[in-house]
């Protein structure tokens, strides 16, 4: 565990706890995060992740735009459903951007794991533009992303890293049963008061 690594932690658990929450600052504090951990990802050959984290960065700041423009009078993000073709184009999106990554970082670099490291990083993409715009369904599909992550970062030694993404997993499960909460209540809010 490097210095590195730990402050990469503890700004992208906060992160993903603010994301959780559906507050704005979340997204400059995701940006801190991903900057650091594309500059881990370099010294340990994981390419793909490294290129991830800086797709991450400028998707932070289409979250941040995106969720300054959906919010409810209380100030909280409003949720949205992800239609099925979304669901659909998004799957392919990322396992043809996983091939074509992974093809890459196998012929063109001394990547770590290139296939597998391409693969979750094309379909972190999808997750985090669905995030971004306020999808419910890029709770779930964190959720399976992060599982794999825990054992991708144990078998490449940071398991400061895997026990983060551990906790992501609880933290996707937050965002998920938060954001369904959320969701009904926008649909059904006669329905919301009443229980209350």
């Amino acid at each position: 565990m490097s210095p590195l690594e730990i402050t990469a932690v503890l700004v992208n658990a906060l992160g993903v706890w603010l994301t959780t929450r559906r507050t704005l600052w979340c997204w400059p504090v995701g940006l801190i995060g991903v900057l650091l951990y594309g500059r881990l990802f370099f010294e340990i050959k994981l390419y793909s992740d490294m290129l991830l984290q800086f797709a991450f960065a400028l998707l932070q700041g289409y979250g941040w735009w995106r969720w300054k423009t959906g919010r409810s009078e209380a100030g909280k993000v409003r949720v949205e459903h992800l239609a099925p073709g979304q669901l659909r184009s998004g799957l392919v999106a990322g396992a043809l951007g996983g091939i074509a990554l992974g093809f890459a970082m196998h012929t063109l670099t001394d990547a770590a794991l290139p296939w597998l490291d391409a693969q979750l990083t094309a379909f972190s993409l999808v997750a985090s533009l669905w995030a971004a715009r306020k999808q419910l369904a890029s709770w779930w599909l964190w959720i399976a992303l992060d599982a794999i992550y825990v054992g991708l970062y144990l078998l490449k030694g940071l398991p400061l890293t895997a026990g983060l993404y551990a906790a992501f997993i609880v933290l996707a499960a937050l965002g998920l049963r938060d954001w369904g909460a959320a969701l009904a209540e926008q649909e059904n809010p006669a329905k919301a008061c009443a229980a209350d």
